[in-house]
């Protein structure tokens, strides 16, 4: 299906607007793999990731009828674009899947917190982004906060370790695609594609590896649940990528962490160690000074433009 999504589809220069929905697309997560780890213990990871991705698409495609309907949303002239980013975001979301089954949560998102540096280093490579020293620092600076936090040991480097940081690398990945993709495509479709290729591919799995298991009606409104935050989640990240460039919202992966830690306090009533405390004060420093920069980098660039203009008059 064609369109012409070019002349309406544009990056948008709105970086603080940006930072804000990822951080808003990032909360929904840690709640939502919490749901979903727990529903592991009782179903296998097939079946787990057919209905995740199976709830996310009914509030999707509810709301593309308000969005112009489907030929303007799933259109695109871009196809091979979105079947590499279809094949990164379907590896990289099994990667993470097994990994939450078999290991910790406090495992998988440590480690995830690498995907600022896979993410600037992509987005300088690929994007030709220009990565200022100032954001190094804030993602440096973060991940002397998470490791902080986190003090992790030797026992955390083992296979499903490998798995996260794998999987790490192609949601950067993934992301960078993401960030292309918007130039031209309705969000929307940047977050239904991934969900419908999932369920056909999870279909085979369930029938030939292993056998559905029969659920109770609770626990369908537990999948229910996750897939309606989880659809928000993504279509929040993909609009804060149209809105920002990649190496800026790259220290908001850490927000993350908060999540975690109000997970393991009142859900499974792990209070935060002193070192957590530490390192989370440290985290959230280096994601205020990138908004703090971000508004300075804003208002230099709207004072330079206008002294330009009045130039030019």
């Amino acid at each position: 299906m064609s369109v012409d999504a070019g002349s309406n589809r544009k990056l948008q220069n709105r970086a603080v607007l940006g930072v804000l929905l990822m951080i808003t697309g990032l909360a929904l997560y840690p709640l939502a793999d919490a749901f979903i780890k727990h529903l592991m213990g009782t179903y296998s990871v097939y079946q787990t990731t057919f209905l995740r991705s199976f709830t996310r698409l009914i509030p999707l495609f509810v709301t593309v009828f308000f969005q112009g309907g489907i030929r303007k949303v799933l259109g695109t002239n871009h196809p091979q674009r979105h079947l590499v980013r279809l094949a990164v975001s379907l590896v990289y979301t099994l990667s993470f899947m097994f990994a939450m089954k078999m290991g910790s949560l406090t495992i998988v998102y440590t480690l995830s917190y690498t995907s600022p540096f896979f993410m600037i280093l992509l987005s300088a490579f690929m994007l030709k982004e220009t990565i200022s020293r100032d954001r190094w620092i804030a993602v440096g600076i973060g991940l002397i906060g998470v490791i902080i936090a986190m003090r992790p040991g030797s026992n955390m480097f083992e296979w499903v370790a490998l798995v996260v940081l794998f999987g790490t690398f192609l949601s950067a990945l993934n992301k960078i695609l993401m960030r292309r993709l918007a130039a031209t495509e309705h969000s929307l479709s940047i977050a239904i594609y991934p969900n419908i290729v999932m369920i056909l591919v999870m279909i085979p799995c369930i029938l030939f590896m292993e056998p559905w298991k029969p659920m109770p009606l609770a626990h369908w409104g537990l999948f229910a649940f996750v897939g309606a935050i989880t659809a928000a989640g993504q279509y929040c990240i993909a609009q804060a990528l149209r809105y920002a460039q990649a190496s800026v919202l790259a220290p908001v992966d850490y927000s993350t962490y908060f999540w975690v830690v109000a997970l393991d306090l009142f859900w499974w009533g792990k209070p935060p160690t002193v070192y957590m405390i530490i390192g989370a004060v440290v985290i959230v420093g280096s994601n205020l000074y990138i908004l703090y920069r971000t508004r300075r980098e804003e208002a230099a660039k709207k004072a330079a433009t206008l002294a330009t203009a009045e130039k030019a008059s």
